[in-house]
């Protein structure tokens, strides 16, 4: 992974004394919180429903033992022994005092870590496959990409007050992990004919209240143009995004306005302004950055290591559904990629004690060359595992309450901390998630269902990803009170398709009773059970789901 130099050391380390001197200045009174809320924002603090909340960043996802420990160290010193991991891969610290915000962001520039550009109007955290590096089927690491993009657009002059916040993602594979296309920018690596990396290139996506999939504008994009094209983009949506309405500020209500082709073109003519310059990516910088994240040294799979793990599977029924749904194919022999699902039953989805923390950073040091990734759907992920090893792991999994076998299951839920924590939110999400995951508990049903995506958002700003869940719930209020809309059919894959509304929302008491309906409906008519939810969903429509849950379609 990325090791910070000498320049980045100083940046952050200059910050991190700005910002205490401006936390000095609000709290003796210097500073009113309207002259301090951008400067707070720039450094990832907001003021939530019952305290601030610091946002630290993960860039696209990937971190060690180490930094993982330091979190753990800040739950439990500046917080309330916990942290949130958020769809964005970065963690959330929801209850730290203003004024050891300064101490924070110094230890954590300790082990190379920041919460600059976490906030704000500016390019937010660079996201990417969670399985990047490892994954059987891609086309080629995107974190190095993530990466070179993170260091251009750190502070930079043009894009740090933009109409709106800005979001890209990359991915490197066909199947999309990452969600590219509901992203401002989003970037799937792919090759030529040649065989020569590029990149497809999407713009205009987003959810919120405006749900949006973004549009291709490039089919392929070569290697050495991916700054200038990005940095072309940016500068058609600083000039021509709204900022006289922030509902409409985001690039995809500009391409949605302006269209695709008259955007697509201005954008093109951007692009041959500044292509062919300081901006183009030289390939000895690109092969500088790739040979951070070199592949660790794999052991070779040993002559009875399959035969063994096959034995350890039968043995154990747990650690063989397990198995099944926690790990994902790897491209070197005998290994796997191993998800540990932040959902346990009955839990707040995204949340990690300090002392399960802790125990990641143990197991990644241990089994896990030393890598650890963060999922946009707020899991984790030992990328490297041996086979062989995956029986200890599960074991000490188990002792930690982290051994929940539900990747991509139903009580696998996205939910964003809705009214139990921000100022934002007019419903509950996490009390939601957690009574969903506690009606689908005994795991027989969930292998039952199957794959199937529940995502949940406490208000319109749609944090939870819930327009592509393929169910989705959105918490509005009315009349004082908590109600909650159903979408089905959406998707956040390669597929991506926003979810369509079904009907009326359902009360806080009776929002889980209609996801079991819909549940229910999906069995009755699914042709075999290994069609997904999804497949089903698409194949019949919406008017099986309405007839069961209004009675009439």
């Amino acid at each position: 992974m990325y090791r910070y130099d000498e320049f980045d050391e100083s940046f952050v380390s200059s910050r991190v004394a700005q910002f205490r001197d401006q936390v000095r200045r609000r709290l003796s009174g210097d500073l009113s919180e309207d002259q301090f809320k951008p400067l707070r924002l720039m450094n990832g603090v907001y003021l939530q429903l019952h305290a601030y909340m610091l946002r630290v960043a993960i860039p696209y996802g990937t971190l060690n033992a180490r930094q993982m420990r330091k979190l753990a160290e800040v739950a439990r010193t500046y917080d309330r022994g916990y942290g949130h991991f958020t769809t964005r891969q970065n963690i959330q610290f929801n209850w730290p005092r203003l004024q050891d915000v300064p101490d924070i962001l110094a230890e954590l520039a300790e082990v190379e870590m920041h919460a600059i550009q976490t906030s704000g109007n500016c390019i937010r955290n660079v996201t990417a496959d969670h399985f990047a590096g490892a994954a059987a089927d891609e086309v080629a690491d995107p974190r190095p990409y993530a990466e070179i993009l993170r260091q251009w657009s750190s502070l930079h002059p043009e894009f740090s007050f933009l109409p709106r916040k800005f979001k890209i993602a990359v991915t490197g594979a066909a199947h999309d992990r990452a969600a590219v296309q509901v992203h401002d920018i989003g970037l799937q690596l792919v090759r030529d004919e040649a065989g020569s990396i590029g990149f497809t290139v999407f713009v205009g996506g987003g959810l919120g209240r405006t749900p949006m999939v973004a549009r291709k504008v490039r089919d392929f994009l070569p290697e050495t143009d991916l700054l200038a094209y990005t940095e072309a983009i940016l500068r058609v949506y600083n000039r021509y995004g709204r900022r006289d309405n922030k509902y409409k500020a985001r690039v995809k209500i500009l391409m949605h306005e302006t269209g695709l082709d008259t955007l697509r073109a201005d954008i093109e003519r951007e692009f041959e302004e500044v292509r062919s310059g300081v901006l183009d990516l030289p390939k000895a910088e690109v092969d500088r950055i790739t040979a951070y994240f070199a592949p660790p040294p794999f052991a070779q799979e040993e002559a009875g290591d399959a035969d063994a793990f096959a034995q350890a599977l039968d043995s154990d029924p747990a650690l063989a559904v397990f198995a099944e749904r926690n790990l994902a194919p790897h491209k070197a022999p005998g290994y796997a990629s191993l998800t540990i699902s932040l959902k346990p039953i009955g839990e707040a989805p995204g949340d990690a004690s300090a002392e399960q923390m802790e125990l990641v950073a143990d197991l990644a040091e241990t089994f896990g060359h030393d890598e650890i990734r963060v999922s946009h759907e707020q899991n984790l992920v030992l990328p490297h595992v041996r086979r062989a090893d995956v029986p200890e792991i599960f074991r000490r999994l188990r002792g930690a309450g982290l051994a929940e076998a539900n990747a991509g299951l139903i009580t696998d839920i996205i939910a964003c901390p809705g009214m139990d924590y921000c100022a934002l939110a007019t419903a509950r999400s996490i009390p939601v998630a957690q009574r969903i995951s506690e009606r689908f508990a005994a795991s027989g049903r969930q292998q039952e269902i199957g794959d199937l995506k529940v995502k949940i958002s406490g208000c319109i700003n749609a944090c939870g990803h819930h327009h592509v869940g393929h169910i989705g719930i959105l918490g509005v209020e009315k009349k004082g009170e908590e109600y909650y809309q159903i979408t089905l059919g959406g998707s956040g894959d390669e597929n991506t398709a926003i979810g369509q509304i079904v009907g009326r929302g359902f009360s806080y008491d009776g929002i889980v009773d209609a996801v079991e309906t819909v549940v229910d409906t999906y069995l009755g008519l699914r042709q075999s059970p290994q069609e997904d939810f999804l497949a089903a969903y698409r194949r019949v429509g919406d008017a099986p789901f309405k007839e069961a849950l209004y009675g009439t379609a």
